[in-house]
């Protein structure tokens, strides 16, 4: 098998693993080309002594992304208020590229969230081992580590999200109906018909940046978060909904609006635990936007 082809044939499986564990699209494609020219310099010796492909790709991948994660943890130490992952915006056609990756329920965002709050290699040893099944020898040795020391950092990022039990995605049909109400509620103004859409320990978090008005803290309680958003549409009136639209975020129902009036683009998307919305996570953070909406594909 070509270099290329062996490429081609993990690239899905390959882009979902960089994008575990760094939370940026744009970071796990750019770990997948790296990994391909990594393999494409070794000698055909070399590659004659690679017996799983799958396997060596997904330990150089996780080699880069555990790079790129330390250099992102130095950024976020000035970073504007909360940090979310890139959203992964996508279509329900079935033809669209990011279909396989968002296919995976543990890139819904709440997983997502979960898994950001982790050490850089409580993540790759979790992401590596759990999801993928790799053993703690292979996963030591992109860590640089003992292969015990490789199995307490997978033991330690298992029980972070065990303990904050991100709620599973919630069925398409409940989702839509939660995204039509919400929508009305916005647009009737109506406080309390949107605090009965929230849970009541919801929580509102934008990713801004400071690069766009945004609150820059996470915002608690239903009451609070439906006063928010209730301000928001009587501030910006129909610019809040201006562009409108539903989309899918990370593989579930969410919506993308703004743009005109001074209201900021966003795009959002739910978290619904026992029929409620637990969660709003919204990124208005242009450059993150500008790779979630404006950029081709990969393929």
């Amino acid at each position: 098998m070509s270099i290329a082809s062996d490429i081609e044939e993990h690239r899905a499986h390959l882009v979902s693993v960089g994008y575990r564990m760094t939370g940026s699209l744009a970071d796990a494609e750019d770990a997948v080309q790296d990994a391909w020219l990594r393999l494409n310099r070794l000698s055909d010796t070399e590659r004659a002594e690679i017996r799983d492909p799958r396997a060596w790709l997904t330990t150089v991948v996780g080699r880069l992304c555990l790079d790129r994660l330390r250099s992102a943890s130095a950024r976020r130490e000035s970073y504007l208020g909360p940090w979310l992952p890139e959203p992964v915006v996508s279509t329900a056609a079935e033809d669209d590229p990011l279909a396989v990756l968002v296919r995976d329920e543990e890139v819904r965002m709440a997983a997502m969230v979960v898994l950001d709050q982790l050490s850089p290699p409580q993540r790759v040893a979790f992401v590596l081992h759990d999801a993928l099944a790799l053993p703690f020898e292979e996963i030591a040795d992109v860590l640089g580590c003992s292969p015990a020391a490789a199995r307490q950092h997978a033991s330690r990022g298992r029980r972070a999200l065990a303990e904050a039990q991100p709620p599973p995605r919630a069925a398409a049909a409940e989702q839509l109906r939660l995204l039509a109400a919400v929508g009305k509620a916005l647009q009737q103004g109506d406080t309390q018909a949107l605090v009965a859409l929230l849970h009541p320990d919801a929580v509102l978090v934008n990713d801004s940046g400071g690069m766009t008005p945004a609150a820059r803290r996470v915002v608690h309680g239903a009451e609070k978060v439906a006063r928010l958003l209730i301000g928001l549409s009587h501030r910006y009136g129909e610019d809040l909904l201006a562009g409108w639209a539903p989309v899918l975020v990370n593989g579930e129902q969410g919506y993308r609006s703004g743009g005109r009036g001074g209201n900021p683009v966003s795009v959002s998307v739910f978290s619904v635990q026992d029929g409620k919305i637990a969660a709003i996570y919204s990124v208005l953070n242009p450059a993150k936007l500008a790779v979630a909406l404006d950029r081709p594909r990969p393929r």
